[in-house]
């Protein structure tokens, strides 16, 4: 696998008022692993992830199966390899009170959870304030094996990942890299 994905922490960072989505991925030493660019008014995602911000080595795709879907489902894919690493699918009912995804492997068969984990809080940024920092926890059948922490800041979208906890490696780095880039898109249009 390659070594941009076999960091335990990252650091994903988005322009909150840019016209395209991009998003900047950095290792615990602030260097730029990862670099993605959304583009706008797509019908159906397919985000393209980059071991440099020139674009000259793509290393992941992340691509919706259907346009419009409230349980929408995401294929995450090894782009040097052309095989599929595995999904997540939000799961719609329970994501308009606090978000939940599922996280899927190459066989679709649900392994873990990726969710809100404060129900209160989650309540709190939707109906009064999202100004509100949110925070992820994965799970990998019993395990937490990551920590997806937002940051407040009103001109940069921040995202603190950290897998330091998944000393056993259940949890696939694409997949988690993947999930980052997805809560960022949906906080952007959530907020």
């Amino acid at each position: 696998m390659n070594p941009i994905f076999q960091h335990s922490q990252y650091l994903l960072k988005r322009q909150v008022f840019a016209l395209t989505g991009k998003f900047r991925f950095y290792d615990p030493a602030g260097n730029l692993v990862l670099f993605s660019e959304q583009k706008m008014f797509k019908l159906r995602e397919d985000i393209r992830v980059y071991a440099d911000e020139g674009k000259s080595q793509e290393v992941l795709m992340i691509k919706a199966r259907q346009i419009i879907d409230f349980s929408a489902a995401y294929d995450v894919i090894d782009s040097v390899s052309g095989q599929k690493v595995g999904a997540l699918r939000r799961k719609g009912l329970k994501s308009i009170l606090r978000d939940e995804w599922e996280i899927l492997d190459v066989s679709d068969n649900v392994v873990g959870l990726l969710f809100e984990d404060s129900m209160g809080m989650a309540l709190l940024r939707r109906f009064l304030s999202s100004l509100i920092p949110q925070n992820y926890d994965i799970v990998i059948g019993a395990a937490r094996v990551a920590d997806l922490r937002q940051n407040f800041n009103p001109f940069t979208y921040r995202l603190n990942m950290d897998f330091s906890m998944d000393t056993a490696g259940q949890l696939d780095r694409r997949i988690g890299i993947a999930a980052g880039i997805l809560l960022a898109v949906v906080e952007g249009r959530q907020g």
